[in-house]
């Protein structure tokens, strides 16, 4: 079944809705002792740790949209479910992270985030919804008409590098421990350098969805993920909203190669095999692009 442009524009306020009730409960929970559990995921504690706030909110989302699921054929692929790889018939599928950034929110940080996309079968996101309980702060875009926060139109800080502002580049707290990880400190300063900025700030921290957020609320700024061998490395929930934020916007969303994120892969959910980079413009995203060429080569 092929959507169509009012279709969508029903299934983003279904969307919508969504993320703000379970924001709601996310609030709400941050507040109280929560129990926190493991289970199987990637290598890095951020993907093994889960809570009740996790599957509440999934239940609070998944009241909402499995409605649509039946009116309009979707499948449905959510991180606290299985897979049951129906996004590879259906033309459409919501792709939903009930919460993430749950070790942020763990720790009582920002950082954590609702997040819900709607997928086509080919990997395109053609709806994103992000919702911010700690700010308040709703972001959603929709193919071909445009990116909005807090229902107001979402366009990028442009503006000319100074030799007096710093770049900022993001990437998760478990990068720490990558081994080449004050070479690729000194890298960035040296792009920034020749980008005409005063030098680098690296933050290591959040989830998936707020650090690509946080790239469109600075002039300039990339969050990057490179690729490793090991399960992990995000899964499609944790980008599918903000690729189709990011293209509404005019920023850049890619994988470590410069292709499209492939957001529906027959294989498995997991992303650790491409990387991802987020970057405010395309000369930026470039240089990641080319550093982790070196890198490789190296």
């Amino acid at each position: 079944m092929k959507l169509t442009v009012n279709d969508l524009f029903l299934l983003s306020q279904c969307a919508i809705s969504a993320a703000y009730q379970a924001g709601r409960l996310i609030a709400e929970k941050s507040y109280h002792p929560i129990t926190v559990n493991t289970k199987q995921g990637g290598g890095s504690l951020a993907s093994q740790v889960v809570t009740e706030v996790d599957h509440l909110s999934q239940d609070i989302i998944l009241q909402i949209l499995l409605p649509t699921c039946e009116r309009f054929d979707l499948a449905l692929l959510s991180e606290e479910r299985p897979d049951n790889r129906q996004r590879l018939e259906k033309d459409y599928f919501w792709c939903i992270d009930p919460l993430d950034g749950t070790l942020p929110f763990i720790e009582s940080i920002p950082g954590y985030a609702v997040s819900i996309a709607l997928v086509s079968r080919d990997g395109e996101a053609h709806l994103g919804v992000i919702y911010d309980p700690v700010e308040q702060t709703l972001y959603h875009a929709i193919k071909g008409h445009g990116a909005f926060c807090n229902s107001k139109p979402l366009k990028l800080k442009t503006i000319a590098p100074a030799s007096d502002q710093k770049l900022t580049f993001i990437t998760d707290r478990s990068f720490a421990d990558f081994p080449l990880f004050d070479t690729v400190r000194a890298e960035l300063n040296v792009i920034a350098l020749d980008l005409g900025y005063a030098g680098s700030t690296l933050l290591l921290q959040g989830g998936a969805a707020m650090n690509a957020c946080l790239v469109l609320e600075k002039p300039a700024a990339c969050y990057f993920k490179f690729p490793k061998i090991q399960p992990g490395g995000g899964s499609v929930w944790d980008y599918a909203a903000t690729a189709c934020l990011f293209h509404e916007a005019g920023a850049i969303a890619c994988d470590i190669a410069g292709n499209p994120l492939p957001l529906n892969g027959p294989d498995s959910t997991f992303m650790n095999h491409c990387g991802v980079v987020y970057a405010s413009h395309l000369g930026l995203a470039e240089r990641i692009i080319n550093l982790y060429a070196q890198l490789k080569a190296n």
